[in-house]
C-alpha cells in the first residue's frame, strides 16, 4: 500500500490532508494559470464578507477577466474574456481569493482529465507528502479533475467545476473530496463556456460539506442574464415543498428520514471493493434513525446512451461557433489551399484546433441531428430522458417544484444513496498518459454510468468521501435529492462525514 495512503488511513479529517505546493503545481498539473500577486492585490478587499480568506480555483471553462479562459483547448489558447462570469463576480464580491484556473478535459468532454491541451491531471492521492515522489500515477477524474486535484492537494480551500454528466462528482470520488452538482438552474451559467446547455451546471468542490455550503449559498441566486436560471418563485416553491414534507435533519439524528437505495446503481461493472464501504455507510445511517428503502429506477440502463446522444448533439451546435473567423484561434491553411471555399478555412482550423475526443463527440452529435438519424437518435434520447425524470418523481416523497401539478407518493424517499463511481481512480500509464479505460472509448464513457441519470433529470447530487477501496484509494458515496432540495442533500452529506469520523 502507498505510504501516503497509510498516512491518510489514520486521519479522519479530510481537511488535514496537506501536500507540498511545489509538488502539486509541477507534478499534479491541477492549476494551469495562477493569478499573480499583483493581479490579486487589484481585487476589491472585503474583510467582513462571508467568504473572506477563502481561496478558490476556477475551472478553465468559466470566464475570468484577469486570467485566460482556454477550456484546455488549442482553439482558445489566446482567449481572454473581457468580463467575469456571474459566479466569479459573486465570489470576489464576497471576499474570496481566486488563486488560478484549474485544468480540465477540453470543453468539459471527458471522464479522466486526459483530454487537455495542458496535459493530464495526476491524482494527488498517489504523491508522497514529504518527498513529492509520484508513487502511482492515477487519473484525477474528469472533466473537473484539476478542480478536484487542487482541493485535494491543498492548493485552495474550494474550487468551481462544471458538471454536465458527472464532471464534478466523479473527480470528487477519485480524489477523496466533496463535490456538489446543484439543481439545474440554481447557480448561474452566465459566463460559462457551453458544452451542453440543457445539462451544464456549475458545481462546488471542497474538502468538507461545510465549505461547499458556504460557497453554494453565495452562488445560488437568481441571475436574469442566464436564460436557464430558475426564477425566484420556483425556488421558493421548492423550499416550501421540502419544508412541508420534512423539516430538517436534527444534528446527527436521521429519525424520519427515508433513504432510497436504487437497485440499478449496483451493476455488474461495479467493483466489489466499492460496494463494501457504501454498505457500511448505509448501516451507519440506519443506526442513526434513517429508514433504508429499496427502490427501482427502471429507465436507468438507458441513461448513458441517451446522455451521450443529447450532450453530443448540443455540443455540436455550441462548438460550431469556433470557426477561426468569428471565434477561436485561426490556423492558416497550407499554401495552395482553396481559400475561396470558406469550409476549407473552417475545416483546417477546427481539425488542428480541436482534440480527438471533442472531434469524436461533435461528429456523433452532428450525425444525431441529421435528417436521417434525428428521429431514431435525438428524439428517442429525449423520450428516454423524460422517462428517467418520471422514475425519480415516482420514488421521491417531495414533489417536483418544476411540475405544473406537483404530486408525490406518500411512502416515497427523501434522498437516494449510491456509489459515485464504478471503481477507484483508473491508472495513468505510458509516456502518452494512456489509461486502462482509454484503451476502449466505450469503457471510458462507462465511468459516467452512476452520475448521468441525475444530470438528465436536473437533480442535486453530491459525492462525499465514503472510505477506501481494497487498493487504498478513495471511494465516493452520492446523495441525490429532488429538484430544489440541495440543502437536504448537503445536510445528509454532513451526517455521512460524521459517520466516517466515528468509524
Amino acid at each position: 500500500m502507498l505510504s501516503l495512503v497509510r498516512q491518510r488511513t489514520s486521519c479522519s479529517n479530510p481537511s488535514s490532508f496537506v501536500f507540498s505546493r511545489k509538488v502539486s503545481f509541477q507534478t499534479v498539473n491541477a492549476v494551469i494559470n495562477a493569478l499573480t500577486s499583483q493581479a490579486a492585490s487589484s481585487l476589491p478587499a472585503a474583510s467582513t464578507s462571508s467568504l473572506h480568506g477563502l481561496r478558490l480555483a476556477i475551472k478553465d471553462n468559466i470566464c475570468t477577466k484577469n486570467l485566460p479562459t482556454t477550456c484546455s483547448s488549442k482553439i482558445l489558447e489566446n482567449f481572454k474574456s473581457p468580463f467575469d462570469a456571474t459566479v466569479v463576480s459573486l465570489l470576489t464580491a464576497n471576499g474570496a481569493e481566486i488563486v488560478g484556473k484549474a485544468n480540465c478535459d477540453e470543453f468539459g468532454m471527458g471522464s479522466l482529465n486526459i483530454h487537455s491541451a495542458h496535459g493530464p491531471v495526476v491524482n494527488p492521492f498517489g504523491v508522497k507528502v514529504a518527498s513529492g515522489e509520484v508513487v502511482e500515477r492515477r487519473s484525477a477524474g474528469g472533466s473537473s479533475g484539476g478542480s478536484a486535484a487542487a482541493v485535494a492537494a491543498n492548493l485552495c480551500d474550494a474550487a468551481l467545476g462544471t458538471d454536465t454528466g458527472g464532471s464534478v462528482r466523479l473527480p470528487a470520488s477519485y480524489c477523496g473530496v466533496v463535490g456538489l452538482k446543484p439543481s439545474y438552474g440554481i447557480i448561474s451559467r452566465w459566463g460559462v463556456v457551453s458544452f451542453a446547455d440543457s445539462l451544464d451546471c456549475v458545481g462546488v468542490l471542497a474538502r468538507d460539506v461545510r465549505t461547499v455550503r458556504r460557497v453554494h449559498d453565495i452562488l445560488a441566486v437568481y441571475d436574469s442574464r442566464d436564460p436557464t436560471a430558475a426564477p425566484s418563485g420556483v425556488r421558493e416553491k421548492a423550499s416550501q415543498l421540502l419544508t412541508s414534507h420534512f423539516e430538517h435533519v436534527q444534528g446527527d439524528s436521521l429519525n424520519g428520514l427515508r433513504v432510497g437505495v436504487p437497485q440499478e446503481y449496483f451493476p455488474t461493472e461495479l467493483q466489489q471493493s466499492v460496494v463494501t464501504p457504501v454498505r457500511r455507510i448505509l448501516e451507519q445511517l440506519r443506526a442513526r434513525g434513517a429508514t433504508l428503502v429499496p427502490v427501482s429506477l427502471p429507465s436507468t440502463p438507458y441513461a448513458l446512451s441517451a446522455y451521450y446522444v443529447i450532450s453530443s448533439a448540443e455540443a455540436s451546435s455550441n462548438l460550431a461557433r469556433y470557426d477561426g473567423i468569428e471565434y477561436g484561434t485561426r490556423v492558416e491553411p497550407p499554401p495552395g489551399a482553396d481559400l475561396v471555399k470558406t469550409a476549407n478555412v473552417y475545416a483546417h482550423t477546427r481539425s488542428l484546433g480541436f482534440g480527438k475526443e471533442v472531434q469524436r463527440r461533435m461528429l456523433l452529435g452532428t450525425y444525431a441531428l441529421s435528417a436521417d438519424a434525428f428521429e431514431n437518435y435525438f428524439l428517442q434520447a429525449q423520450r428516454v430522458r423524460k422517462l428517467i425524470k418520471a422514475d425519480f418523481d415516482r420514488v421521491f416523497c417531495v414533489p417536483n417544484a418544476l411540475a405544473s401539478s406537483p404530486s408525490a407518493p406518500a411512502d416515497g424517499v427523501h434522498v437516494l444513496l449510491h456509489p459515485s463511481a464504478i471503481e477507484t481512480a483508473p491508472k495513468l500509464r505510458g509516456p502518452d498518459d494512456a489509461t486502462d479505460a482509454q484503451s476502449s472509448t466505450l469503457d471510458a464513457y462507462l465511468q459516467d454510468v452512476m452520475t448521468v441519470p441525475a444530470s438528465l433529470a436536473g437533480l442535486p447530487a453530491m459525492s462525499v468521501p465514503g472510505g477506501q477501496g481494497a487498493d487504498g484509494w478513495p471511494i465516493g458515496v452520492s446523495v441525490v435529492g429532488q429538484w430544489g432540495c440541495d440543502e437536504l442533500v448537503m445536510r445528509v452529506g454532513e451526517v455521512i462525514e460524521s459517520c466516517r469520523e466515528d468509524a
